[in-house]
C-alpha cells in the first residue's frame, strides 16, 4: 500500500530511516569492545554486574537461563563470570547481551525506538549515522532493560534477525518498561 513502511516478513513495521541493521553505529561494551581490538584476547567475554532489585536478578537470571543456544546463525559462547547476566554468540562474539543495565543516559520520554517483534529498541541518534561502528541497542520497552552489543562487521547481516529472535525470550521474562514512539 502507498504511504506504508517497506516490511520484511517476520519483523515488525519499522520505517526505513529507523531500521536498526545498517543504519546503526557506535555504542561499545568496555570489556566485549577491548577483547574484539586486542590481539590475543580469547573467545570468552567479561559481563558486567549492575546493581539490580531481587526481582530484577530474578527475572534477569531466568531470562539469561533461557536464552537460545545460537542468535542469527552463531554458536553461543562462554562469558566470565559463569554466572553473567548476560550471554554471547559467535568467535570473538558477535552478539552480546547484557540484563539490567541503565536506563540510557539520553533517554527522553519522547524517544522512538524501533519495534521488532513487540519489543521496542532503543538506540542514541549519534549511534545512526555510521554503519562502520558497533551498534548497543536497549530494549527500553521490556525491564529489567536488556542491551545487546553488535559489532559493525554484523549490522548489515544479522541485527534484525538477532534481535527478532530475542524478542519471544524476553517478553516471556521480563516486565512492561519505558514506552517509546
Amino acid at each position: 500500500m502507498p504511504g506504508r513502511p517497506h516490511l520484511i516478513p517476520g519483523l515488525s513495521a519499522v520505517p526505513p530511516a529507523r531500521r536498526l541493521g545498517s543504519s546503526w553505529s557506535r555504542g561499545v561494551v568496555a570489556s566485549a569492545a577491548a577483547c574484539l581490538v586486542l590481539a590475543g584476547c580469547s573467545s570468552t567475554i567479561t559481563i558486567d554486574d549492575h546493581d539490580l532489585s531481587d526481582a530484577d536478578r530474578a527475572a534477569c537470571e531466568a531470562l539469561v537461563a533461557d536464552l537460545p543456544g545460537t542468535l542469527a546463525g552463531k554458536d553461543r559462547v562462554g562469558v566470565e563470570p559463569a554466572d553473567a547476566l548476560g550471554a554471547a554468540w559467535g568467535g570473538r562474539a558477535s552478539y552480546v547481551l547484557t540484563c539490567g543495565v541503565p536506563e540510557p543516559e539520553d533517554y527522553e520520554p519522547t524517544a522512538e525506538c524501533s519495534v521488532i517483534e513487540g519489543v521496542g529498541w532503543y538506540v542514541p541518534d549519534d549511534q545512526l549515522t555510521d554503519p562502520a561502528e558497533d551498534a548497543t541497542p536497549v530494549a527500553l520497552s521490556r525491564t529489567p532493560f536488556v542491551e545487546v552489543l553488535v559489532p559493525a562487521e554484523h549490522r548489515t547481516e544479522g541485527i534484525d534477525r538477532a534481535l527478532a529472535e530475542l524478542a519471544p525470550v524476553l517478553e516471556e521474562h521480563l516486565g512492561e518498561g519505558l514506552s517509546c514512539l
